[in-house]
């Protein structure tokens, strides 16, 4: 019985070894942890079930109820009993559970976030698992087939992933499994009783045999042969060859980009952290046959929070299918022009998203992973990244005159996009401002020209590197306080204050034209990413708005429908007036420190809550070898605190003056000592000698601890110090004084033993090598001494009580209990 028992321990610890490569699909370790909880109420109820001497069947069923309570409590539905009996509502929720995975699974691609539905189908499916592999390695006693349900974990992430799946979880999964085979092997030589060696010894632990080395070697070798085929061959893996060859830029760890699905990339902090970049990188190279283009774009965060804009999980169909042409359609006042483009991304931009222009309608050398969204109007992969990616797309520009948006109708309140795309968080101050500024206007052009124009200097906006703090606990209601922000700020603060006043927008992310154009191709790096804010009007669709300041924004692209508003008045010279270089330069725009080039967009999303002044950063290797220096020091830190506690004299010796006559009196009263506290003398000689002892372990002297005091020091007397008389009288005074404190009534009083100390010491130091006294000083052997005793100490002190819990622990075991209550 003891056998199953540990057998079914190993069996549930393998199991959640094997699930070791789930990891690779989860952005946090949260199914790790109930996964843990789930198994462990399985292994113990199984552990009952075979106590109490139930059948196989009955050891099922009890797994299975107890991986229910599991279930029950740790996703609650509400109508639980007691927070783990379920009801039938309870199987309810489970199945509703159930089917959200479903959707999720659709909706997200790896890494996923922790939601409840697949957070519940994972702790039901390893759990499931941990029962199939207790009944095949326990009441079966076949652990060889225990692997195919543990394999089937593994081919869970197989299927999903993007590239292939790490090494290492593939090592720990086949670690637990071996074990599992190692477990049952040992158990089963076990039952053959008591075993004897060729001597008649009685061995009653685990000893290897060959056959068994020979198995375990086996064995390492076949994973080792697991793990490394598939790097060496050519196209089975695309994983960790590609991490180990690109240096850094390997999937998900591109400077643009995030890696993974768009579903977990954050936009927001992506760009700020490409734009706070000190270096300039290029990240696309783009030819257009159009002559003025507007942003290369490639996300959209159109889900508004309290926190700030998010993005939402796409959806569509293969970008190598017939895409919608909206130049089929056609609005007054709205011109479409169909122009070619083709994008070359560089190994630097590592994205789930693909750059494309507003509007794609025909794309080519992009294959059927890559998929278009066609109402976020974005181009993305769950398989496949933008890296060193090249293609060729057709597109429609369209251009839109006031008059035309003027003209367009608000969109009906049951409208699909105007129910999600206008939902906002209720602030009363965004609320209060939106209300003055779309007062008396009567069209949704107008009412959004209001807001765009609300963010000009002629206001108080202004473009800066830093931010400002606010008070007010929001960061939006900060930035409309404060004026002061960067493209994220405007572009998310506008899309909120349309959203606020009932009309859909939304945030787009792309790439400016810059300022690196040779003819028709235009170079950007990470300078030249963008936010900027979307609108729409029925009829005409997504329209965009740049409110961010032109000047800070290299190739800032302005249109007829949503100008500058920071441009100055256009005027005419009066005649006669000359005109100078310095007017045609001032003309031009600011040069000075707020200029694109000097004032860096380092980008912050409404409601990141972030500052984006950094503070110095320091090297890691410098933080390694400042940790490295502390724990360094720890010894010799430790030694010099013993010994200047033990140099403190505590003896309170009682004195009394007695005047002098003579030359004597020059000097000063003659001290008399009256008396002294034998029980401190004798303390202090026992510091001094354990500081004595502490010091020869320094220098390598050897201590005997069943000599007595004198005789240890007239052996140094004799042996060690005989160079060093002062020394030699210093170490038989300490070896006086410790053999008076330790055998004789009155202790030893009035002797200088801290100065002894330091004598034997320096004479040591002068007698020894340089290595022993570079260690003394740096990692005093004492010192190591006493930790390793200590550990060892404890050591023993945890294993003994460990044996007296698992001894008090069988007293109380079901087995003994019932078969003494037979034997009554």
């Amino acid at each position: 019985m003891v056998g199953q028992r540990n057998l079914g321990l190993v069996a549930a610890a393998a199991t959640l070894l094997a699930a070791a490569p789930l990891s690779a699909i989860f952005e946090r370790w949260t199914w790790l942890i109930q996964s843990a909880l789930a198994v462990a109420v399985v292994a113990g109820v199984a552990a009952l079930a075979r106590a109490l001497r139930a059948p196989l069947w009955g050891q099922v069923l009890a797994m299975l109820a107890g991986l229910t309570l599991a279930l029950t409590w740790l996703f609650p539905g509400g109508t639980e009993l007691l927070a783990f009996l379920p009801t039938p509502e309870t199987f309810s929720h489970f199945r509703a559970l159930i089917g959200g995975s479903v959707q999720d699974m659709r909706s997200y691609g790896v890494e996923v976030p922790d939601t409840d539905p697949l957070l519940f189908i994972t702790v039901l499916g390893v759990g499931s698992v941990a029962v199939v592999v207790d009944v095949l390695a326990v009441g079966l006693r076949r652990p060889a087939l225990a692997g195919l349900p543990m394999l089937a974990i593994y081919s869970v992430p197989v299927a999903v992933y993007v590239d292939s799946v790490p090494a290492v979880p593939f090592v720990i999964g086949a670690a637990g499994y071996l074990w599992l085979l190692v477990a049952d092997n040992v158990d089963r030589v076990r039952r053959f009783g008591r075993r004897f060696t060729g001597d008649g010894r009685d061995v009653d632990v685990w000893e290897a045999s060959p056959l068994a080395a020979a198995g375990r070697r086996l064995a390492a070798v076949g994973v080792a042969v697991a793990v490394l085929l598939p790097l060496a061959v050519p196209g089975m893996t695309g994983g960790l060859l590609d991490s180990l060859s690109n240096s850094g830029n390997g999937n998900g760890t591109g400077r643009a980009g995030q890696g993974g699905t768009p579903g977990r990339i954050d936009l927001f902090a992506t760009l700020r952290g490409q734009l706070n970049q000190s270096e300039v990188a290029d990240l696309v190279k783009v030819t257009t046959s159009e002559p003025d283009p507007f942003y290369l774009r490639f996300g959209v965060a159109d889900e508004l929070r309290p926190e700030g804009f998010q993005v939402r999980n796409p959806t569509g169909r293969p970008i190598n299918r017939d895409l919608p042409d909206p130049s089929e359609r056609t609005t007054g006042g709205v011109q479409r022009n169909r122009y070619q483009a083709t994008v070359e991304v560089t190994k630097n931009l590592a994205m789930p998203l693909m750059p494309v222009y507003a509007e794609p309608v025909q794309v080519e050398d992009l294959n059927g992973n890559w998929l278009y969204d066609q109402n976020l109007q974005i181009v993305f992969s769950n398989r496949e990244n933008s890296r060193s990616k090249k293609y060729t797309f057709d597109y429609v520009r369209s251009t839109y005159t006031p008059a035309a948006l003027r003209g367009a109708a608000s969109l009906p309140a049951d409208h699909p996009v105007r129910r999600q795309q206008t939902a906002t968080p209720v602030v009363p101050e965004v609320e209060e401002l939106v209300k003055q500024l779309v007062q008396g206007k009567n069209t949704d052009y107008d009412r959004v020209r209001a807001i765009y124009d609300y963010f000009s200097s002629d206001n108080g906006f202004s473009y800066r590197l830093s931010t400002e703090e606010g008070s007010s606990g929001q960061d939006i209601v900060d930035f409309l306080t404060n004026k002061v922000g960067f493209c994220q700020q405007y572009a998310a603060a506008m899309a909120w204050l349309v959203r606020a006043a009932g009309i859909p927008a939304r945030v787009a992310f792309g790439f400016t034209n810059g300022s690196n154009r040779t003819g028709d191709t235009y170079t950007l790096t990470n300078r030249n990413l963008h936010a900027w804010t979307e609108v729409y009007f029925n009829g005409m669709g997504w329209v965009p708005f740049d409110a961010t300041p032109a000047y800070g924004v290299t190739g800032s692209t302005r249109s007829a429908w949503a100008p500058d508003t920071d441009a100055p008045e256009p005027t005419t010279p009066e005649a006669g007036t000359p005109t100078t270089p310095e007017d045609t330069e001032a003309s031009a725009g600011p040069t000075g420190p707020d200029a694109a080039d000097q004032d860096t967009d380092s980008g912050l999303a409404v409601g990141a809550g972030t500052p984006t002044e950094q503070a110095p950063v320091w090297p890691w290797w410098a933080a390694a070898a400042l940790v490295v220096l502390l724990l360094l020091a720890v010894p010799a830190l430790r030694r010099m605190a013993l010994r200047r506690r033990r140099g403190r004299p505590t003896a309170a010796v009682v004195t009394a003056s007695s005047p002098e006559v003579g030359a004597a009196a020059a000097t000063g009263p003659r001290m008399v000592v009256l008396g002294a506290d034998a029980d401190r003398a004798r303390a202090d000689a026992h510091a001094a000698w354990d500081e004595l002892l502490d010091t020869l372990v320094d220098f390598r002297v050897r201590v005997d601890r069943t000599e007595t005091p004198r005789a240890t020091a007239d052996r140094l007397a004799g042996d060690t110090l005989t160079e060093h008389p002062d020394a030699a009288g210093a170490v038989r005074l300490l070896g006086r004084a410790e053999e008076r404190a330790r055998y004789a009534r009155d202790p030893l009083t009035g002797e200088a033993l801290t100065p002894a100390l330091r004598a034997v010491r320096g004479a040591l130091a002068e007698t020894a090598d340089r290595r022993t006294r570079l260690l003394a000083a740096v990692l005093p052997p004492s010192v190591l001494l006493r930790w390793r005793i200590a550990v060892a100490d404890a050591s023993a002190r945890l294993v003994s009580a460990n044996s007296r819990a698992r001894y008090r622990l069988l007293r109380w075991s079901p087995r003994r209990l019932l078969a003494d209550r037979a034997a009554r």
